[in-house]
């Protein structure tokens, strides 16, 4: 899974982060690096969809948190790969 929207709505679901905490948590838990320009671009789509938002910066570092449509929105779209990985494991056995 490498969709940076999808990888940062599930970073900010363990809690709120800035953008380099969220590019080490991503590379922590899926083994994928996050340049600036995608990190932020996904950032931006994600303010724009309202699925986070950005708190009070703290110093330089602004920190985001995701909303509520926003975890509904991861929820759904782990319920959609939960399916397609169950799947794909019930026909590997038979591959």
């Amino acid at each position: 899974m490498t969709d940076p929207a999808i990888l940062v709505l599930a970073s900010l679901a363990e809690g709120d982060k800035h953008g380099y905490a969220m590019v080490l948590d991503i590379e922590r838990f899926a083994d994928v690096h996050l340049g600036p320009g995608t990190l932020y671009g996904a950032i931006t789509r994600l303010e724009q969809q309202g699925w986070i938002q950005p708190l009070e910066a703290e110093d330089r570092r602004r920190p985001y948190r995701l909303s509520a449509a926003g975890r509904g929105y991861l929820e759904e779209q782990v319920r959609s790969l939960d399916q397609v990985v169950k799947t794909a494991l019930r026909r590997l056995k038979h591959a």
